[in-house]
This record gives structure tokens, sequence and C-alpha cells, in this order.
């Protein structure tokens, strides 16, 4: 189980730095795609197959159908062949979160951490009232307004995509207007 955690989290990380390596967004988001898959896995070993498949269908679905097409839509395509270019501040900015990393993963993989307090959700009050109950009515109730304003960011983003790709066709000739003889 462990070796399966170590997979999908090695996954998870390829996935992110391909994202930010690769320069043709087509790839970026495909890649994104994958981590977002490699990250529901770990959801499953931890037991939170709801939380997994919100993963799937939010994020790794409809999210990343909707960078796609924004994508697609402003014609972003590269021309240049797949190519990681590493230059010296990505590699310095590489190195830096590698040793972030590496202290995080010591600390926490330290016999002396421990966890702290589990909040008003502990796991035998997730077993009694539900996991989907639990999450639908924190959604539903008391985060109701960032949802809704997450949803109409979302809507906007879109709309201005739209409008920034719309092209502008020349205006066509007046009928009134002389035609342009040849010279």
């Amino acid at each position: 189980m462990l070796v399966v955690f170590y997979i999908l989290a090695l996954l998870t990380v390829a996935g992110a730095l391909s994202l930010l390596l690769v320069r043709n967004p087509v790839y970026c988001a495909l890649s994104l795609v994958g981590s977002f898959f490699s990250m529901a896995g770990i959801f499953i070993l931890l037991g939170q197959e709801f939380v997994a498949a919100i993963q799937i269908l939010i994020y790794a679905g409809a999210i990343m159908v909707l960078f796609l097409f924004v994508i697609m839509l402003l014609n972003l395509r590269s021309t240049e062949p797949l190519a990681l270019k590493i230059t010296l501040p990505k590699t310095v900015g590489l190195a830096v979160t590698a040793g972030i990393l590496a202290q995080l993963t010591s600390v926490f993989s330290s016999p002396l951490a421990k966890l702290g307090p589990l909040g008003d959700y502990p796991p035998e009050r997730l077993a009694k009232e539900g996991a989907v109950q639990i999450v639908g009515d924190l959604l539903f109730n008391r985060y109701v307004l960032p949802f809704e304003v997450i949803s109409v960011l979302l809507m906007v983003a879109v709309m201005g995509a739209v409008l920034l790709a719309k092209r502008r066709l020349p205006a066509p000739p007046h009928p009134s207007a002389p035609l342009k003889e040849g010279p």
C-alpha cells in the first residue's frame, strides 16, 4: 500500500513539474490532468472515495475541459516540438523547491511529528454522519456564497476568453463607395 502511495505521489509531482517545464499549453493541460488523476488515487488510498470522485469529475473533467476550450479558442498552440527548456532561473527554482520538499518530508516523516487536533470532523463523526452529507451541508449551507462567487468568476473568465479570441473582421465596403480600379 505504501509503495502505491509513493508511486502516485511521484506521478503527481512529475505531472506538476512537467506543467511548469513544458512550453506547449496543450501538453501542460494534459500533464495537469494526469496530476489530478494521481491525486484522486491518493484520495482513494486514504479511504475518501467521494473526494476522489469529485476530484476526477470536477477538476479532471469540467475544469480541464474549460482550460482546453480556452486554449483552443485562443489558438495558443505552439509551433515548436515538445521540448524542455531549462534555464538558470528554472534550475534555481527547482533546486529551492526540492530543498523545501526534502525538509518538509523529513519533518513530517519524523517519529517525533504528532498530529494536531482533528477539528470539527473527527473520523468517528464522519463514520456516523457520512462524508457526503457533511460535504454537501458545508458546500450548500456554510460556504454557499464562495461557491457561487467561484462559479460566476469562472463564467466571467470564459466570457473574457471568448471576447479576447473574437477576431475582428474588416467592415464590408459601403454600397455607395466607388470601386477601386486596378493600376
